[in-house]
């Protein structure tokens, strides 16, 4: 193996990845990592080993990785995307799945799937495969609660953010047809969600 194959082949930096998402989109990068804080509750609370742990938690940090490859012309988009805009910004699962496989991660084909899968829907009407209930990995059902919630906290180009109650209304809505039900009553009743809130109304 030469000098430049042997570059090739190293494991891609995590902290160096990090900061290319910071680098391109400061938001992305700040949800990922608010993401990555819920995810450490809510894994616990769901008496996940430690080997799923870990991959809930590399899944958090990179979920959105792939927004990297995404225009800005659609990723800062401030209205309501238009049908090719919208299936341009859905290739970021993918995209993510791509970038996360090239990192050798351990159990790194595990984390790449849940990325590719977090917008699937439990009703089989999300993206990129219209996976249906159980047959979305657990961890990705468990990231596509992670990301709506924090997804709906924070201040976005086309709304502001919600308060809590109003989150929860919105997710409780979704139980079923956007969220597994049974992990979303988890995630919900969290005993140290009044923490989390605070977290958050301290930003």
């Amino acid at each position: 193996m030469n000098l430049l194959e042997s570059l090739h082949a190293q494991p891609c930096s995590i902290e160096g990845l990090r900061e290319s998402l910071r680098q391109r989109h400061i938001q992305t990068h700040e949800h990922c990592e608010r993401v990555v804080l819920l995810a450490d509750a809510f894994g616990h609370a769901c008496g996940l080993s430690e080997d799923e742990q870990i991959r809930l938690l590399y899944s958090a940090m990179f979920h959105d990785i792939g927004k990297i490859g995404v225009p800005d012309s659609i990723l800062l988009h401030p209205g309501t995307l238009e049908a090719e805009q919208r299936e341009t910004m859905e290739l970021h699962s993918t995209m993510g799945e791509a970038i996360v496989r090239l990192m050798q991660l351990p159990q790194g084909d595990r984390i790449a799937a849940y990325i590719r899968h977090h917008h699937e829907h439990y009703d089989g009407s999300g993206y990129p495969d219209g996976l249906e209930g159980e047959a979305i990995p657990r961890i990705a059902r468990m990231l596509s609660i992670l990301d709506s919630y924090d997804a709906l906290r924070e201040t976005r180009p086309y709304r502001e953010a919600l308060q809590h109650h109003e989150a929860v209304e919105i997710m409780q809505s979704e139980s079923g047809t956007k969220h597994d039900p049974v992990l979303l009553r988890t995630f919900l009743e969290l005993e140290n969600m009044d923490e989390i809130e605070k977290k958050y109304c301290e930003r």
